[in-house]
């Protein structure tokens, strides 16, 4: 697989705490220049960003980020106010409590509020596959699936570990109908990210993939950086 057909499939993602105006604007112009689906960035630079970018990259956000146990009536304002703001594509967490109490139909109800917020934009739903059961896992793709939303997502990358290869193996074999799969969190190399697309994931939520190729573009050792976030 090219490298330019895998960084076409990247969120370009920064969600660190402390992320600056400055490190925004760099991911902005890595996106751009190398072709990334979106950058993924937190809801307060969404409209900063999408007035430097304009209509050269799409914008993602975050919302219920990264615990997921907000109202879904918060959730739902998160959400609009990120559209408001210039967001292309929204990622939601579920509520990881709502599945351990098996209330499904919650669940469910939540993400159609959430995609109905959108007001058409691209929905991701984050299920932070570490923390569960492969039985919980196997739930989420189905109601996933039943829902309006695009996406089923692996992580956030703030929990215990991000996406898997058996993860996204297990998605592949799960989801039906129109439901696209994004990997994100852990994916430390172009191996690893090739892997994923393979096995059925249409995005990857990543920072590492563009500092790779740059990397290797100035002829440094790649693979050395910490990766603390995805």
């Amino acid at each position: 697989m090219e490298v330019k057909e895998i960084l076409s499939k990247v969120d370009h993602t920064l969600l660190l705490q402390g992320a600056t105006w400055d490190e925004i604007k760099e991911i902005c112009d890595d996106g751009i220049r190398y072709g990334c689906a979106s950058v993924c960035i937190p809801p307060s630079y969404v409209k900063q960003a999408k007035e430097y970018v304009e209509d050269r990259l799409k914008i993602c956000t975050v919302i219920g980020f990264p615990n997921g146990y907000n109202t879904t009536t918060v959730k739902c304002t998160e959400a609009e106010d990120a559209v408001s703001n210039g967001a292309d594509e929204i990622d939601m967490v579920i509520n990881i409590g709502w599945l351990k109490d098996k209330r499904y139909e919650d669940l469910l109800s939540e993400i159609n509020a959430v995609k109905h917020s959108c007001d058409g934009k691209l929905l991701k739903v984050i299920i932070e596959t570490c923390l569960l059961t492969v039985e919980e896992k196997i739930r989420m793709c189905e109601i996933v699936s039943r829902s309006d939303a695009d996406f089923i997502k692996t992580s956030t990358g703030f929990s215990t570990g991000g996406a898997t290869r058996e993860d996204i193996r297990l998605f592949a074999e799960n989801v039906s109908g129109d439901t696209k799969i994004k990997a994100a969190g852990g994916i430390k190399s172009l191996v690893d990210a090739e892997d994923m697309l393979r096995l059925g994931a249409s995005r990857l939520g990543t920072s590492r993939i563009v500092k790779i190729v740059k990397q290797q573009e100035g002829g440094t050792e790649n693979g050395s950086e910490q990766d603390t976030s995805y």
